[in-house]
């Protein structure tokens, strides 16, 4: 019974420690202050930050009209709800002296749901 409990209480805390399925709805709020620096349509074009249109799968620092710092060019990164997750958690963490000025989303669920609304609206 012990046993029991004891595998019960870790399941539980893991699941309690993962973001539920994101909400692209709420994602496309949460996105707002970063859309004053990105867009997400093809039409949109670079801002002060690059058109996040076709992220997924795309490779860092590869859109040739943006002027990415030398570390996003050198990471090697291939965008993917993983590799988006780390970055939005920790910009800096991931890519050491890149040039955005963001530190990052700490909610999990919150980043859940800006990838969520990205994997939709970047298509």
């Amino acid at each position: 019974m012990r046993a029991v409990l004891v595998l019960t209480s870790v399941a539980v805390s893991f699941a309690l420690s993962q973001a539920k399925a994101g909400d692209p709805v709420l994602g496309e709020q949460q996105f707002a202050p970063c859309s004053g620096c990105h867009t997400v349509t093809a039409e949109g074009g670079d801002g002060v930050g690059p058109s996040l249109h076709g992220l997924f799968g795309r490779k860092s620092g590869s859109n040739a009209d943006f002027s990415y710092s030398s570390a996003m060019k050198a990471a090697g990164i291939v965008w993917n709800e993983d590799t988006l997750t780390k970055f939005l958690a920790d910009p800096g963490a991931l890519v050491p002296d890149n040039k955005m000025s963001f530190i990052g989303v700490a909610d999990a669920q919150v980043r859940a749901n800006i990838i969520a609304y990205l994997k939709v609206a970047t298509k």
